[in-house]
């Protein structure tokens, strides 16, 4: 069996490659920062999937080798906190093409390379199906619409007898999910109009956090969704249940709730 696996030098994708290596999987890892393996079934390939150039660079390499996919394992992403107000427009555009159009474009240029009875794997997050939160709705954001691709994406490639699968992981214990923390405060550093609530925000954020638990805790959900063969359509692992009861609530009351921890007027 061939998988390929972005955003695999670190994190979950990490522990994905290492988890279907030990089982006996042909891994083709692929990471924009450069990572060495010491197992015959992990071949590296430095990929950028913001940068089609650098995926089709991918797609020729695979070609020429004459390799066929049974999976497309998408998990590459990146992690941003800021206000819609006050973002840059070059730093929303990076983020969407790395969570949403890097995804898009790998399961494109390398869909020729996929088997018939081939699976893609997408990795949202469990804040995607959620109503956002403020400061974090940019990154939650990304992942919706990511999500939505994912949901439609299943209904196109499902009449072609292909699989899609997505999962929503919670807080791991990645370099994604540590630097939530990092983001806020830095938030809290260059905001102008946000100054006492970014403040605030950083005990919201480990409130909704909870326990991050190792990406190896995950890796089992991917593996399950590669090999049954009638997978879930959409898994979920580590589900902060603060984050699902707020959801739960009317949305005037989420509003209300969130300007009342994080209003500055308590101060006065």
């Amino acid at each position: 069996m061939n998988v390929l696996i972005t955003g695999a030098a670190s994190g979950i994708g990490l522990a994905v490659v290492n988890y279907l290596s030990e089982q006996g999987i042909n891994v083709y890892a692929c990471d924009i920062t450069e990572k060495s393996f010491d197992n015959p079934l992990v071949k590296f390939y430095r990929v950028d999937v913001a940068d089609k150039n650098s995926v089709e660079k991918l797609y020729c390499e695979l070609k020429e080798q004459n390799i066929e996919l049974d999976a497309i394992i998408n998990v590459a992403g990146v992690f941003l906190i800021d206000s819609f107000i006050e973002l840059s427009e070059e730093k929303l555009k990076w983020l969407f093409d790395v969570n949403f159009f890097g995804t898009l474009c790998i399961n494109k240029v390398l869909y020729p390379l996929l088997k018939s009875s081939g699976r893609i794997i997408i990795t949202t997050s469990e804040v995607a199906c959620l109503d956002q939160m403020p400061f974090n709705g940019i990154y939650g954001v990304s992942k919706a619409a990511l999500d939505s691709y994912s949901q439609a994406l299943r209904q196109e490639l499902n009449v072609l007898g292909q699989k899609v699968i997505t999962i929503r992981p919670g807080a791991f214990n990645t370099a994604l999910s540590n630097g939530a923390l990092v983001k806020t405060k830095e938030l809290s550093e260059k905001t102008t109009l946000y100054k006492v609530q970014s403040v605030r925000f950083y005990g919201l954020v480990k409130m909704f956090m909870g326990s991050p638990k190792p990406p190896q805790k995950i890796a089992k959900c991917y593996y399950k969704a590669l090999v049954k063969k009638r997978p879930k359509l959409i898994y979920k692992k580590n589900s902060n249940p603060l984050l699902i009861l707020m959801n739960l609530l009317p949305k005037r009351l989420q509003c209300f709730i969130v300007k009342t921890m994080l209003d500055k007027k308590k101060d006065r």
